[in-house]
């Protein structure tokens, strides 16, 4: 029973991540698609049944779970990235700016890098690899969001903006905290440069770690021979 109940929760993980990955395949298509216009019916209604199955994940995980208070402060902050927030906004019309609109639909996507930690500490054994991977996949996860963003708010009134290479550009060099020529114009993507080279400067220690650690082990290795 417990075998069966770890591989439930292992395929909940999988498809937890493939729901994400479908959010952020059709997400990107309009912004390369429809780089100025964020409101579409059809998104709203995909994401809406994509965070219902993040929800039943959720509470399925709470019925599986022996500790259901402990359960529920460790998972509180994923049933909130949950709810379908768009779905609500329109039910209810609310008015919000499209930045933040914007940013609303990134949320549920979230959602999917905790699955895809999980899937990670599956096939990597290592405890530094493990936490390697997990960093350089959320370092590229944040760059490639970040990017969008940048691009849908500053494209209309920055005139370094000539296309998303452009963006993807900036969100590169704000994260390696090198800078480029391109410059925030917008409120949004001020706060996006700051917010990224921060994470850059926390995120690339790793690297030097998991190198250190990498050449200590093959040093004891040639030693010992």
């Amino acid at each position: 029973m417990k075998n069966k109940l770890i591989s439930l929760q292992m395929l909940m993980q999988v498809l937890v991540l493939l729901a994400s990955l479908a959010i952020i395949v059709s997400l990107s298509y309009e912004i390369f698609k429809f780089p100025q216009d964020i409101f579409f019916v059809s998104f709203v209604r995909f994401q809406f049944w994509i965070c219902l199955f993040f929800l039943f994940d959720f509470f399925l995980g709470l019925y599986m779970s022996s500790c259901k208070k402990k359960y529920l402060l460790t998972h509180f902050f994923f049933f909130v990235i949950s709810i379908p927030y768009l779905t609500l906004i329109s039910w209810f019309q609310i008015d919000l700016s499209n930045e933040i609109y914007y940013c609303l639909r990134l949320v549920p996507i979230i959602r999917g890098g905790y699955a895809l930690v999980m899937v990670v500490n599956w096939f990597v054994k290592s405890t530094m690899a493990n936490l390697f991977i997990s960093y350089l996949l959320s370092l590229i996860t944040v760059i490639y969001f970040s990017s969008l963003l940048f691009y849908v708010v500053e494209t209309p009134v920055n005139d370094f903006m000539q296309s998303y290479g452009d963006a993807l550009w900036w969100a590169f060099m704000d994260a390696t905290t090198v800078g480029s020529n391109i410059y925030a114009v917008t409120v949004v993507g001020k706060v996006l440069s700051v917010l990224l080279a921060a994470f850059g400067m926390m995120m690339f220690p790793i690297f030097t770690v998991y190198i250190t650690d990498k050449m200590q082990k093959l040093v004891s290795v040639d030693k010992s021979k």
